[in-house]
């Protein structure tokens, strides 16, 4: 198996740091990258620069074409691709696949974005001294991008920063996660072949302290983030004058209401919580479900959690393959043993399926879980859920609101006050009726508030935040 080469501003390198990828399920080899000498990420920062100065050159038609070609090239390769997410992040085969579809959504997006960039007319003559004179605005792309994506959506989270940096004439160095990169490594093969410029993507595994260099380099102008809050925030101080686009963590909640639609919630919170073993920013961890219902709700959602398959992300029959690494394996069994330590009470999972297969946590249901916990108050990551009851619906609100997080929540109720009140009330960047909150689709303006981050994606605002609008105001001589 030939090692997969980096893009480096239009080359494809290797270097002397070979760096395998395994397989987070069983510790297979995958696949062989390398990482980037301090030397290529120079070369790939310059490159950018360069990058830019084709990439803003290209016309609406062509940056469409290239990522048309994208989409499709994506789609044509879609199996393949599915069979290589699936190995390198563990997330089983029918999630792979859904992720690689949205992948070729997201590029197919930002091409039709790409062609209908428009400005506005603005009236100016609003006084006397202003008569004869016109305001047109037009945006124009910012400058060379530095993107740093997460594990749990490697194709998709990557390709919500690359697209929307193509569709504006935005060059960019990407930086792909450590434990999942080579993804995104054949996408760029696509986008290369599809006549991107060279300098207009590099894709660079790298190490934190060299990552760190870029994240403070004055030649980027925009810095897009998404993975953990404290990595998130922690960068945006060193970020300087750079925009800062943060999509972070969260401990997203649904709240279940008396009207709720009963079955339909259940099975929706099952996958909502443990779909991609909980790895997810928006999946479920809290849920607050209205007294008259709770008791249904709870053994519904237990006897649920009990029926998905945990076992190898390549059989088409799991439903919840494995954490990342040991890592995420050990804090999850340490937060779970704390809450429970604390009061709280164990109503499916708990624990790995076999002490041998740490990285396979049962889904896991816990209640009577005190809120400062930190299995309640911080991001799990986990196949691990929280039902609380409540009895006052403005409760439950202020229940969701106590985080410091606020990303997206997810409302069950055929109440249109309810609704109204939960749209008006909580703190989060999107309220989901009838659905989790763990819904998402790409054109949709998607990201968080207080600890969860800053700015939105969705192709078009994405688009927004990589571009600056510029006037032009047009005078007839008096």
């Amino acid at each position: 198996m030939e090692p997969q080469k980096i893009l480096v501003a239009g080359a494809w390198e290797s270097s002397p740091n070979r760096v395998e990828i395994r397989s987070p399920f069983d510790g297979h080899l995958v696949g062989t990258t390398y990482l980037a000498t301090p030397d290529q990420v120079e070369r790939a920062a310059a490159g950018s620069v360069a990058g830019f100065e084709a990439m803003r050159r290209l016309g609406a038609w062509e940056r469409g074409a290239i990522l048309r070609t994208a989409a499709a090239k994506i789609t044509e390769r879609r199996e393949e691709f599915a069979v290589l997410l699936s190995a390198e992040a563990g997330k089983p085969i029918r999630d792979a696949r859904a992720e690689i579809d949205r992948g070729a959504l997201t590029f197919r997006l930002a091409a039709e974005e790409a062609e209908r960039m428009i400005g506005e007319t603005i009236p100016l003559d609003l006084a006397a001294a202003s008569k004869g004179r016109l305001g047109i605005t037009k945006r124009f792309p910012v400058g060379p991008i530095l993107g740093i994506s997460p594990f749990n959506f490697p194709l998709n989270l990557a390709a919500h920063k690359v697209a929307p940096a193509i569709a504006v004439g935005c060059s960019m160095v990407l930086k792909p996660p450590s434990a999942d990169p080579l993804i995104m490594l054949k996408v760029a093969e696509i986008l290369v072949e599809a006549g991107l410029p060279a300098g207009g993507l590099s894709v660079i595994p790298t190490s934190r302290p060299d990552a760190d260099r870029l994240i403070e380099d004055e030649r980027f102008k925009v810095l897009s983030f998404t993975g953990s809050p404290t990595v998130g925030w922690a960068m945006k101080g060193r970020a300087g004058k750079k925009r800062v686009i943060l999509e972070l963590g969260g401990n997203a909640a649904c709240i279940v209401d008396a009207t709720a639609d009963l079955p339909w919630a259940v099975k929706r919170a099952l996958v909502g919580s443990f779909a991609y073993a909980g790895q997810v920013c928006i999946s479920v961890q809290r849920i607050f479900v209205h007294e008259s219902v709770a008791d249904d709700f709870e053994q519904q959602f237990a006897a649920g959690a009990a029926k998905l398959v945990l076992g190898d992300p390549a059989n088409e029959t799991t439903d919840v393959g494995p954490l990342i690494d040991d890592g995420a394996a050990a804090r999850t069994a340490e937060w779970v043993s704390e809450a429970v330590a604390a009061g709280a009470k164990v109503i499916a999972g708990g624990a790995p399926a076999d002490p041998k297969t740490p990285r396979l946590f049962a889904p896991t249901v816990l209640a009577n879980v005190p809120r400062e916990a930190r299995i309640c108050s911080e991001e799990a990551f986990a196949p691990v859920v929280i039902i609380e009851r409540y009895s006052d619906f403005a409760s439950a609100i202020d229940a969701v609101n106590e985080s410091r997080f606020g990303l997206q929540c997810g409302l069950f109720s055929n109440d249109l006050a309810h609704v109204r009140a939960a749209f008006d009330r909580l703190e989060v960047g999107g309220v989901i009726v009838n659905d989790v909150p763990t819904y998402r689709i790409d054109n949709m303006p998607y990201g968080g508030i207080k600890d969860s981050g800053l700015g939105r994606e969705g192709v078009r605002w994405t688009m927004d935040e990589m571009t600056e609008i510029k006037l032009l105001v047009l005078a007839d001589p008096q």
